[in-house]
Order: structure tokens, then sequence, then C-alpha cells
């Protein structure tokens, strides 16, 4: 014989109905054509009411543990709140209390994504700074390439959502989608492109330099004045493409050459004052978690976000190298972050 079926919301909802009236459980059954006995248990267990529940103990702990604490957690940077109590032998305390004593001694930070610098590169970085510090930053310009997906970067897509509210669905890609290579120049308080490397296209030293001929000195360096061209130093930072000897001979023809040319230390995106015109685009194309269908849409929001950065944000960007380069040689070659 086969298992009744449980007492719908419906059935649950007359039942109550009923008691109010006066009914007895034996009446309800016979209205509800329901067999007694379930009509019974659904009176009792709604005349038990909730158990109250039984609050555990909660671990205590001691200063001396809290100092252990404290010091692992200087130690162990990115650990999890259990593996800090348990390199300090700190057992049966819940994962709520962890965290509550862990955010009176810390913070929950992500890591910071740098290149690695070691002696050599150091010194190098102290050289530069010291080669170019009374150089004029104004009549330098300096390019990068970024490249862009259709969803951001991971991590970006958080925010406050209202209470009631549901979070916003995100599209999941199997295969992520792809991206979109630009490359872009700032000199003084003047944005040089963006422009967009052709889908599909390596860029190795033939690539890179035919892209700059159709882009850079065909659409923005030959309309400058011969005096402009003169007193111009490019910059490119030392990726195989830049900085290999086809490249190098191939500007060197384009009369950027010698000191027109500046050299650059390995491992030093911190010293580039575009790729802090990268975060204010790339900020302004995925705020509020953006995300997009192709890889048109997103160029075509890099170029609209691109002709909102005003002249004074880009001077405000060149303007501070000497800064930059102070900070290095304070720093004797270290870090010095954006």
């Amino acid at each position: 014989m086969g298992q009744k079926k449980d007492l719908t919301g419906s059935e649950k909802s007359k039942i109550v109905r009923y008691l109010a009236e006066g009914c007895s459980s034996l009446k309800i059954a016979k209205l509800l054509k329901r067999d007694h006995r379930t009509i019974k248990r659904f009176i009792q267990n709604s005349q038990q009411g909730r158990k109250k529940r039984v609050e555990k103990p909660r671990r205590k702990i001691t200063a001396h543990e809290l100092r252990k604490v404290k010091r692992a957690a200087a130690k162990m940077p990115l650990a999890t709140s259990l593996a800090i109590f348990q390199s300090c032998n700190i057992t049966g305390v819940p994962k709520s209390t962890r965290c509550a004593i862990l955010r009176d001694m810390a913070k929950v930070r992500k890591a910071e994504r740098r290149p690695p610098l070691n002696k050599t590169h150091k010194l190098k970085r102290q050289d530069w700074a010291k080669k170019y510090l009374k150089t004029d930053f104004s009549k330098v310009l300096w390019t990068d390439e970024m490249r862009v997906s259709l969803d951001g970067p991971d991590g970006w897509a958080r925010g406050w959502i209202g209470k009631g509210q549901r979070a916003l669905v995100r599209l999941r890609r199997q295969q992520g989608g792809g991206g979109v290579l630009v490359w872009a120049g700032i000199i003084k308080d003047e944005l040089v492109g963006p422009f967009r490397v052709e889908d599909g296209v390596k860029l190795n030293s033939q690539s890179y330099c035919q892209f700059l001929e159709d882009t850079f000195f065909k659409q923005w360096y030959r309309k400058k004045s011969a005096s402009f061209k003169k007193n111009m130093i490019f910059m490119q930072d030392s990726a195989p493409s830049h900085a290999s000897k086809y490249s190098t001979a191939w500007l060197a023809r384009k009369g950027i050459k010698e000191e027109k040319l500046m050299t650059w230390p390995p491992c030093s995106p911190d010293l580039n004052p575009i790729e802090n015109l990268w975060s204010i685009i790339k900020c302004e194309i995925y705020k509020e978690g953006k995300q997009y269908t192709s890889l048109n849409s997103v160029w075509e929001a890099v170029v609209a976000a691109a002709r909102n950065v005003d002249g004074e944000q880009i001077k405000t960007l060149t303007g501070s190298m000497d800064g930059r380069l102070l900070s290095v040689l304070a720093k004797k070659g270290g870090y010095i972050g954006r």
C-alpha cells in the first residue's frame, strides 16, 4: 500500500480555521476526507511549538592565546582563521568567534600583484632614475598595451545590494570570450590613440613595427612639426617585441634612436604613468559589474572612456614622474606602487 501524501498548505489552513470554529479533530478529518490520525498528529505538533535553542558555552580565549593568535596572523598572511588557530594549538573555537577575534587585530585584504624584483633589477632601476633625473618629462611619449576582456578583472563585480533585492545575474562563459589588445600613449596633456590591435594578431617584432606604422606614425606622428619630432623621447617597456634588434633598428630608421629612445629597466610597470591611465579606463568600462557580449562592444567602451579622460588628468600622470624617480632612489630601487 502506497504512502499517503502529507497535508497540503491549504489543508493546514482549513484545519486551523475549523479548530477556531470549535470543530473536533474527528469532524475535521471527515470534512477533509483525511485519516483521523494525520489530523491529530498535525494538531499535536502545532501545539508543541518550537524547541528552544540550547546555547552551547563558547570556548574562552585567554590573553596568552590572543597574543599567540596575533603573532600567527602576522606570520601567516592570507591564511584562513582555522589555519591560524590550529597553528596556535587552539581548538574548539567556532568560525564566528575566530573571525570576530581576528577582526580586532587584522583586516581581510587581497594580495598585491607586482613583478618580482631581484638585486640586479633594483640596481638597474636606480641607474635609470639617476640617468633621467634631469629630463623634461613633458617631452616624453609614454606608451604601452592593455588587454581588455568581455567580463573584466576577477572580483570586480561586487557592490552593495539593498535588502529584499536580488543580486544581478552575470553571464558565465565556457571559454572566456576572448579580449581586445589596445595600444595608446600619453605625452604632456595629450592622449595618443587608443589604437586597436587586429584580432588574432600576435605582437612579435615584425607585427609590432607594422602596427606602429599603420597607427601611430601615419595617424599621429606625421602630423607633428619638425621641432616636436626633434625633441620628443619615445618610451616603450622591455617586452621582447619592443626591445628586439629588429624593432630597435626599425625605430632608428624612423629617426627614433639613441637619446630619443628611452631605455627602460626590467620589471618596472610602476614607473610608467600610462598604467594609471589603464586603471582609469578599466574602472569606467567595468563599473557596476558591466559585461559585454562582443569584442566590438568592449572596444567601443574603451574609446568612449578614453574620450572622457581630460587633459588635466593626463598632465597629472605625466607630471608625476619626478616624484616617481625620487621614490625609486629613496627605496633603493624597490617597488614604489602606482
